[in-house]
């Protein structure tokens, strides 16, 4: 039986080199065409050493396919959709360009008029366990950002079930791998070894697309959302510890409360393959190199804020793993395919 033919727009970003690695396994798909502006003429091995069990040379643009992932930076994801559309393919976009319904958000947050405008209201936000009918029958899936799918997750139950204010707080760590491979000080080795930095307090990039996806989740809730990212001395990971206030008398006291939490996690994401709920918080490591978002509600039984922690590597379930995710399903394979590799610890 043959197999899909996909190609990569962007193979030499972190998440396209992974990208590349899982749907060298996949059993329904053959990656036939990878692209790399800084790369075009040379073989996929001699660019990236450890892909070189992929025979591909890397072209300017991508040929002989049926699915197209792009992997380019914010503004410039558009254009190679928007082609591939009209040329009848489907697309899952891993770049920033089509997660935001707004166009006018998008140019605030990302200080560029949106290159493709109508495409906007067409494209599936890719957050499979909340979105799951509409990525099967998309052609354009805008695959979520690295911060807000460990956040997203973390807060759906609660928000759906409507448990909490909507006064809340996201502390997210994320290792260096998220900032990408172009060197700059704050990623310098001698910078981030040996320390721990907040950024973006004046607002991050991945804020509006949290407030807009858990807005769907508690439409008249209105939601006031604080999100404070820190870089850590780590190469794969996101910790994420969301806080919010319990609505009075929605919860029980002691154990009964505990209990109740407990099972509307369990309930919510009973059958989803890649979301556990843990009885301890989760740790990086013990997510690493899967497509796992490992999560632990608990309350602070002094102040009655309920505090959710979830532990996913970035470059899988925050970007790779997702993307492939989202293809099996608007492919008609089976969800987890190409995606059973359990993690790597330690």
């Amino acid at each position: 039986m043959s197999r899909i033919r996909v190609g990569i727009v962007n193979v030499t970003g972190y998440i396209g080199m992974d990208l590349a690695r899982l749907l060298h396994g996949h059993p329904g798909v053959e990656l036939v065409s990878v692209t790399g502006r800084s790369a075009v003429g040379q073989k996929l091995g001699e660019a990236i050493p450890h892909l070189a069990g992929i025979d591909l040379t890397i072209a300017s643009e991508p040929d002989r396919v049926d699915f197209v992932f792009t992997a380019l930076p914010h503004g410039e994801s558009a254009g190679p959709v928007a082609t591939a559309l009209e040329q009848g393919l489907k697309v899952v976009d891993i770049g920033a360009d089509f997660r935001l319904k707004d166009a006018g958000e998008f140019e605030r947050w990302y200080k560029v008029a949106h290159p493709a405008p109508g495409y906007l209201n067409e494209a599936v936000y890719g957050l499979v366990e909340l979105n799951r009918s509409g990525i099967r029958e998309a052609r354009l899936v805008a695959n979520p950002g690295c911060y807000p799918t460990g956040a997203i997750l973390a807060l759906a139950p609660a928000l759906e079930d409507g448990l909490i204010e909507p006064d809340i707080v996201i502390d997210s760590k994320s290792g260096a791998s998220g900032a990408g491979r172009t060197v700059t000080l704050t990623t310098h080795y001698a910078e981030l070894n040996e320390n721990v930095a907040a950024y973006a307090l004046a607002g991050h990039r991945h804020l509006p697309e949290m407030v807009q996806e858990l807005g769907r989740l508690a439409p008249s809730a209105g939601l006031s959302v604080t999100f404070v990212p820190h870089l850590i001395p780590m190469t794969r990971g996101i910790l994420t510890t969301c806080y919010a206030k319990i609505k009075a008398d929605r919860l029980p006291g002691g154990e009964d409360g505990k209990a109740y939490l407990a099972k509307l996690y369990a309930d919510f994401y009973s059958g989803e393959p890649f979301v556990k709920v843990l009885t301890a918080p989760p740790q990086t490591k013990q997510a690493w190199g899967s497509n796992l978002c490992l999560v632990h509600p608990a309350v602070d039984a002094g102040t009655g804020r309920l505090v959710v922690i979830s532990a996913i590597d970035n470059l899988v379930k925050g970007g790779a793993g997702q993307a492939v995710q989202n293809m099996n399903l608007m492919l008609g394979f089976p969800e987890t395919a190409g995606l059973e590799s359990l993690p790597v610890y330690p």
